[in-house]
């Protein structure tokens, strides 16, 4: 398929406009949520350390809250490993989607792969060129993997200080990101359907499957709006 910038070019306003200013704000407001996590993680019983080394390796979210809540309820450190791979499993579904974005060799795509989330892919796939696809790529992979560590440890130092970070708003964080994420997509039939069949699968999954199992499903109904995914 052919690039759109050539099919359908963009306003002089348009044609101005960086993703990096959405990646900064984007950035900043997951490094909020972030201190959620590092509160979390230390209340679990882990040390400040440990805490922000897991932000720093491993570095999704999901898969980081969910281990920490098996871990805080009593689970053993093996239910909380499979439940945060099972979670950290859609990110391979987005290693397909970015597979057209990410630059080529080994090294570079190796380094490119631990900024291979949801944000970053979202923001990479909304945009209408190859140049801006990896750019909006790597200032929200870098700029997220940024503040995701320096709210961990904000929220790692504070500890119990803060006993419900709820109380701050900080767990609205997160859900806010996501759907500044879907507004560019909306105006795609792929992005719709996307956003339509990914709901309809959690939804209808979550009652009979484990957690993680739904979200994992349903990170497949991103493969549907490739169609509309331009390629490089």
């Amino acid at each position: 398929m052919t690039d759109e910038v050539g099919a359908r070019p963009e306003s002089g306003a348009m044609a101005s406009k960086s993703p990096v200013v959405a990646s900064v704000l984007l950035s900043l407001a997951v490094g909020a949520y972030a201190v959620s996590y590092g509160v979390l993680g230390v209340q679990a019983g882990l040390t400040v350390a440990q805490t922000c080394t897991i932000s720093l390796l491993v570095f999704t979210g999901a898969s980081q809250f969910a281990a920490v809540g098996v871990i805080s309820s009593g689970g053993s450190p093996y239910a909380a490993l499979g439940s945060a791979l099972l979670l950290a499993a859609r990110n391979g579904v987005y290693g397909l989607a970015m597979s057209r974005v990410l630059p080529e060799g080994r090294v570079r795509r190796l380094v490119a792969a631990q900024f291979v989330i949801d944000e970053s892919t979202a923001m990479a796939l909304a945009q209408h060129d190859s140049r801006r696809r990896i750019e909006a790529f790597w200032a929200t992979g870098v700029g997220i993997y940024v503040f995701w560590n320096l709210g961990t440890l904000v929220g790692a130092l504070v500890g119990d200080r803060l006993s419900d970070p709820a109380a701050l708003g900080l767990d609205a964080a997160f859900p806010a990101g996501f759907v500044a994420l879907l507004i560019p997509h909306l105006s795609k039939v792929g992005g719709r359907l996307a956003g339509v069949l990914g709901a309809v699968i959690a939804l209808a999954l979550t009652p009979v499957l484990p957690p993680g199992a739904p979200i994992l499903l349903a990170a497949l109904a991103v493969l549907v709006g490739l169609r509309e995914v331009p390629a490089r």
